[in-house]
C-alpha cells in the first residue's frame, strides 16, 4: 500500500521548486535561484511520479472493492435463473447436475405406485393450483400478481378432467388430505403478506411440474395406466414458449425488488419443496 509521506513531501518541494540551498563551508547560509534545468527535470519527475503512485493505489482500491461485491449465481441472466440455480441444488445428484441432496428414497424408475396414491396425488396438486390460480386472479394489494393471469400453464382444469376420467373408471375420488391442505393454507397467508415468498412458490410449483413432474406422470402412467398421458401433463401450444414468457413476466416482477427481498425469496425455495415433496409421496401411499 502506498504510504502517504512521500506525497506531503513532494508537496513540500513544489511550494518554492526555484530555490535550493547551496552546501558549501562559505554558503550554507545562502541560497540563489537554480537555473539548471536538469535539477528541475528531476523534480518534475519524482512528483509524477508520485501522483502515479496515488492513481494506482486509487485503481487498486475500487479494483479490489468490485472484486468484493458479491455476485450471485445466475445473477447476470436474470432473476429467474436465481431462483433456478438454487432450485436444482436442492435436487438429489440422480436427478440434476447441479443437484447436493442426498436421496431419501428410491430413484422414480423403481417406484411402486398405486391407483389410490396417484389419485391422492392428483387430488392435492389440484387443491395447490386452484388456490394458486385463485389468488392470481382475485383483486389483491399487490398488483404485481395479475401478471400470471392466464399464462398457458394453469392445470386446475385439466385436472378436473383427469378426475372426471378416473371416475368414469369407477374409482372413488378422494378428498384432499394433509398435505395439499397445509400447503394450500400457506400459499394463502404467504399471498397476503409476504408477495415474494409467495412468487418463489408460484415458480417452483409450475416449473417443476414442467420439467420433473412431467417424467414422473410418464413414468406412473407406464406402471399402472397403461401408458395413458393425463390432461395434467398436457399444455394448448408450445410449452418452451409459455415458460419463457412466464420467465420473462417474473424477471420484471423482481427488478423492483431490493436484494435483501430476492434473497428472502431465494430462502423460501426449501419450504416450497418440503411441501411439493409431501404431496408428491402421496403416490406411493
Amino acid at each position: 500500500m502506498a504510504s502517504i509521506t512521500p506525497i506531503s513531501q513532494s508537496q513540500a518541494l513544489f511550494k518554492k521548486p526555484e530555490f535550493g540551498v547551496l552546501r558549501g563551508a562559505k554558503s550554507h547560509f545562502l541560497a540563489k535561484p537554480i537555473w539548471d534545468f536538469s535539477q528541475r527535470s528531476k523534480l518534475f519527475s519524482r512528483k509524477s511520479k508520485m501522483v502515479l503512485v496515488v492513481a494506482s493505489t486509487s485503481g487498486t482500491a475500487s479494483a479490489a472493492a468490485e472484486k468484493h461485491k458479491k455476485r450471485y449465481p445466475g445473477e447476470a441472466k436474470g432473476f429467474v435463473e436465481e431462483m433456478r440455480f438454487v432450485a436444482m441444488k436442492l435436487h438429489t445428484k440422480d436427478q440434476a447436475k447441479e443437484g447436493e441432496k442426498e436421496p431419501q428414497g428410491p430413484p422414480v424408475a423403481k417406484w411402486e405406485p398405486s391407483i389410490e396414491g396417484y389419485l391422492n396425488f392428483l387430488v392435492d396438486s389440484k387443491l395447490v393450483y386452484d388456490t394458486l390460480e385463485k389468488i392470481v386472479n382475485s383483486k389483491s394489494s399487490f398488483p404485481e400478481y395479475a401478471e400470471f393471469r392466464n399464462t398457458g400453464l394453469e392445470r386446475s382444469e385439466n385436472l378436473a378432467k383427469d378426475l372426471e376420467w378416473f371416475k368414469e373408471q369407477g374409482h372413488a375420488i378422494p378428498e384432499p388430505s394433509m398435505p395439499g391442505v397445509n400447503y394450500a393454507r400457506y400459499l394463502e397467508e404467504l399471498s397476503e403478506k409476504d408477495p415474494q415468498a409467495f412468487i418463489c412458490h408460484f415458480y417452483n410449483i409450475y416449473f417443476a411440474h414442467s420439467a420433473g413432474g412431467r417424467m414422473i406422470g410418464k413414468k406412473v402412467a407406464e406402471k399402472i395406466l397403461n401408458k395413458k398421458e393425463l390432461e395434467f401433463y398436457k399444455w394448448d401450444g408450445d410449452l418452451s414458449q409459455l415458460l419463457q414468457n412466464v420467465r420473462d413476466k417474473l424477471n420484471r416482477v423482481a427488478e423492483s425488488w431490493t436484494r435483501e427481498e430476492k434473497n428472502h425469496c431465494l430462502e423460501e425455495t426449501k419450504k416450497s419443496f418440503k411441501f411439493s415433496g409431501d404431496i408428491l409421496r402421496l403416490i406411493l401411499s
